[in-house]
């Protein structure tokens, strides 16, 4: 069973708080979910949406088909209904606007409940979701207990009043509406969280034992910062909102120097900001982990939409030349996972590790099992590698030459030892130098981890799908869900290559994974316009993939988009090179002109 729930309105009117409610009755009633959101980057109106992909299997990636809308006000029916089928049912108020089109109608006295209730719009969606859960057969106990747990601090009037809304919208809903079984509870109900990738990677910063986390508000990051200071008290961690990147950098550079694990949190104009610092980690070898939550740019470019376009800028941020690690989870399983190591890898190579995300991955919801959280947490052991807080080194050198790259860092505090950790060049013992051949033995040094790395800590991409398959998709990061969901609607064999390990690249190892695709169809799916990551990938591996889907409208790719492009092309027997784009006009009124005429093409081609 699938199923995909959206609502949408005014900001205001609590559409986010709505669709996580959502998420929420779905998961305890024993399914899973995805969600997805809109939003403009606006501080007070604007259109926002929220819809909720719901499976009793694991689901990974938003659905095109919207199954129930429900209409806040007009503009969410006009703006959507390029999604709707026949079969789909549309939940508005008829004395506010009529629909003509063919769908399966839920009148809801929206206004009128508003006018005798004497309630603001923002409540009316307590009444709009009460009266999804019952046309699609949910209990309305879970919700209710879901209410009590939001406004149980603000007191029984609060409560009770809510659950006098849900019940209005429960009543209308079941009295004027035949009920399904959609979201009829589960006999077995496993415990799953609902969780973004921010939250994920704040989860696993606790566990990591991550004592410094400093960032100045940038979405998509922007949650981690208020995640983590909720925490604060009983994670031990310090949680600074500092004038800006700059700061924010640089005090975690010093915290780490004092010795906690340290992290730091952005987007890529506050990334700008802070290659400088980067740098100097690289240099003074300071451990330091950065979450880097990419959206639509260049500049402040449309900076509540997501895509793939800071990889580069990732690989590459920072003048000189100095080992650096960059990580993109594809989902929060894996980022609870990547997180983890990434600051093992910042202490063990004594540099900077880059966890790339983005909008997508950063905001979306997916259904976890808490036994799946718990085993990763459990399972992981803290390694700091040669940080110290005692050294049997007679004379300390900090810098001192190692076969693989990585000398013994003293956190300071040893009685009678001193060193310098600035951004200059250095001898073994820190002080400072020009000469050539010290400057060549540093810089040798500090390549040499990358080989260390390849040896002990590279993980080659993983292959989905049929090993044997005449197609192949090449991603990474959040294109995953969406990528796995293509190959599950398609009725030919598609493998996967997944990458979580974008730099440095292990040339053998990654070679040694496409060697059984020799020949055969590849295709690159990336959310940007350039295939950033098609160029890392043959500067390293002298690898070329030609053939490309690139996206990069501000949207995620849906499984549907995916599927058609193989389908169509496999039909036509075409595997000559080839670019497709999607790249709609973002105007409201074209975007959706285009979008419906798209994918009417697309459901006819599939049916």
């Amino acid at each position: 069973m699938h199923f995909n729930w959206k609502i949408g309105g005014e900001a205001g009117f609590g559409i986010m708080t709505s669709g996580l409610v959502f998420s929420k009755i779905a998961t305890r009633s024993g399914y899973h979910i995805f969600d997805y959101t809109e939003y403009p980057s606006l501080i007070r109106g604007g259109h926002n949406t929220y819809e909720v992909h719901v499976s009793d299997k694991l689901v990974v990636s938003p659905q095109w088909n919207i199954d129930l809308l429900v209409c806040l006000n007009k503009e969410t029916y006009e703006l959507h209904k390029y999604r709707l089928t026949k079969e789909s049912m549309v939940m508005y108020d008829p004395d506010v606007f009529e629909i003509s089109e063919i769908h399966d109608l839920i009148p809801m006295p929206f206004k009128t409940i508003q006018k005798e209730e004497k309630i603001q719009p923002n409540m009316l969606n307590t009444v709009a979701v009460a009266a999804s859960v019952a046309v699609l057969g949910g209990d309305l106990d879970i919700y209710k207990a879901i209410i009590h747990q939001q406004f149980d601090r603000k007191g029984k009037e609060i409560v009770d009043f809510n659950i006098k809304l849900a019940d209005l919208g429960h009543t209308h809903a079941t009295k004027h509406h035949n009920v399904t079984s959609i979201l009829t509870k589960q006999l077995e109900v496993t415990q799953q969280v609902v969780i973004t990738g921010n939250e994920s990677f704040s989860l696993a910063s606790v566990n990591a034992d991550c004592r410094y986390y400093a960032a100045y508000p940038m979405s998509p990051a922007s949650s981690i910062l208020s995640t983590l200071a909720v925490m604060q008290r009983t994670s031990k961690m310090v949680v600074r909102h500092p004038e800006d990147e700059i700061s924010v950098v640089n005090s975690a550079l010093g915290a780490s120097f004092a010795g906690v694990r340290s992290a730091v949190g952005t987007s890529g104009g506050g990334f700008a900001l802070m290659v400088e610092a980067l740098s100097y980690s690289g240099v003074a070898e300071i451990p330091l982990v950065v979450f880097l939550a990419m959206r639509s740019g260049p500049a402040t470019g449309m900076p509540t939409w997501t895509e793939q376009g800071d990889l580069l800028f990732a690989v590459n941020g920072g003048h000189g030349e100095f080992p650096k690690i960059v990580l993109t989870p594809g989902d929060p399983i894996e980022m609870f996972e990547l997180t983890q190591k990434a600051f093992d890898l910042a202490d063990i190579y004594q540099t900077p590790v880059i966890i790339a995300s983005d909008k997508f991955l950063s905001e979306s919801h997916t259904s976890v099992a808490t036994s799946t959280l718990k085993k990763m947490a459990t399972e992981h052991k803290i390694d700091r590698g040669k940080i110290v807080t005692t050294t049997k080194q007679k004379e300390y050198l900090r810098y001192k030459t190692e076969e693989d790259g990585i000398s013994e860092m003293l956190i300071p505090g040893q009685r009678g030892i001193f060193y310098q950790a600035n951004s200059y060049e250095h001898l073994e013992d820190s002080h400072t130098t020009e000469d050539g051949d010290e400057r060549i033995k540093q810089v040798t040094k500090r390549a040499a981890k990358q080989q260390t790395y390849f040896k002990n800590h590279f993980k080659p991409p993983q292959v989905f799908g049929n090993p044997e398959a005449e197609i192949v998709l090449v991603s990474y990061g959040s294109n995953k869900g969406s990528i796995l969901d293509a190959i599950n609607l398609l009725d030919i064999s598609v493998a996967y290559i997944h990458f979580t390990h974008v730099f440095p690249l292990d040339e053998e190892q990654i070679l040694k994974v496409f060697k059984p695709f020799e020949g055969k169809r590849l295709i690159l799916v990336e959310n940007n316009s350039q295939g950033q990551f098609g160029q890392l990938l043959r500067m390293h591996t002298g690898i070329n993939l030609e053939e490309k889907l690139l996206k990069f409208d501000g949207r995620p790719f849906w499984p549907e988009e995916i599927a058609s492009y193989i389908g169509n092309k496999e039909d036509a027997g075409d595997k000559n090179d080839d670019v497709r784009i999607i790249n709609e006009e973002v105007s409201p009124e074209e975007h959706h002109k285009q979008k419906k005429a798209l994918m009417d093409k697309l459901v006819r081609e599939m049916a």
